[in-house]
């Protein structure tokens, strides 16, 4: 099968990777165009679009696909691309612009998209993110016909794998990855022969894994403390959860909830400092933290953190 591909960031590059290794023709790829990053913002290409050019893949990057819309001469040179490149199908993942519905209908098999969650569990931008964040046991990818809907079309294969208890976004995002790109491979293969069933999506348990937004880093310690550290994997690599000392932010990237003990101070009390991590009192429960960093700074185990920052006993974080 011909396909064109679509897709942005790491998760969609895996993908990518697996279809060209599996010996798919791809005579196109969609990609973000170029944004600045690091600390010259220096302009720099998608994983996706480094992969396919080192691979002799045609690439185009238009700002958007509405042919209606704001940059209707880059959407009109894109579906001119398309059409070119012949395709029977498109595969999609966390490509990043919304599909318009010529494109949806422009290929004989449709367009596929590989997402991150037990669909209708988490449909949106960020399933991996909510997913941790809610204390969900197992989470896994649906490869899903694309309709006009948000993350709403058809089933076509699903697979689920559990969440452990130290799973952050970056972990579980790689091991999603890795078999999101087998599903598709599978799926694809299975579509070349007639064997797809395609399942409607039940109308019960749909959540929606809304953008995370930089403001929900800050930990309310007024919180459980089984709900924090649940952020703090939710939130790494990004956003990172964060708290205040004396007005300066630390990044909190692990912690563990420690039985809870009786005291009369205010959550964000810290009760312990040592080498085996910064006790602080939650809203019900304590949690300690065992990896953390200052602005600018390094990601350190508490001790080392420790040894170049005093937090010590009756600090109040978070002011």
């Amino acid at each position: 099968m011909r396909l064109v591909y679509a897709g942005t960031p790491e998760f969609a590059r895996v993908a990518l990777e697996r279809l060209h290794a599996a010996g798919f023709e791809i005579p196109l790829v969609l990609t973000q165009p170029d944004r600045p990053a690091g600390r010259g913002m220096k302009l720099q290409a998608s994983p996706v679009k480094q992969f396919a050019l080192a691979h002799g893949m045609a690439v185009a990057q238009p700002h958007g696909l509405r042919l209606e819309g704001k940059y209707p001469e880059e959407a009109a040179a894109a579906r001119a691309a398309i059409e070119a490149a012949r395709a029977d199908v498109m595969v999609v993942a966390a490509y990043g612009l919304i599909l318009p519905q010529w494109l949806l209908d422009a290929f004989p098999h449709g367009c596929l998209n590989i997402h991150a969650s037990l669909l209708p569990r988490w449909r949106g931008a960020a399933p991996i993110h909510r997913a941790i964040e809610a204390g969900d046991s197992e989470t896994g990818v649906t490869i899903m016909q694309m309709d006009a809907g948000l993350d709403t079309g058809d089933m076509l294969l699903v697979e689920s794998l559990p969440i452990t208890a130290n799973d952050t976004t970056a972990s579980l995002h790689d091991k999603l990855a890795v078999l999101g790109g087998r599903l598709i491979v599978e799926t694809l293969e299975q579509a070349a022969c007639g064997g797809l069933h395609p399942v409607p999506q039940p109308a019960e348990g749909v959540t929606y894994a809304h953008k995370i937004e930089k403001q929900e880093a800050a930990v309310d310690w007024r919180l459980p403390a089984t709900v924090i550290e649940r952020r703090i994997r939710a939130f790494n690599p990004f956003p990172g959860a964060a708290t205040l000392w004396h007005g300066e932010p630390i990044k909190l990237w692990q912690g563990h909830v420690e039985e809870d003990r009786s005291s009369d101070q205010t959550p964000g009390s810290v009760l312990a400092a040592g080498p085996d991590g910064i006790t602080v009192l939650c809203g019900q429960g304590v949690l300690r933290l065992t990896e953390l960093q200052r602005a600018g700074g390094k990601r350190l185990p508490a001790a080392d953190f420790l040894r170049g920052f005093d937090v010590p006993v009756g600090a109040a974080l978070g002011t």
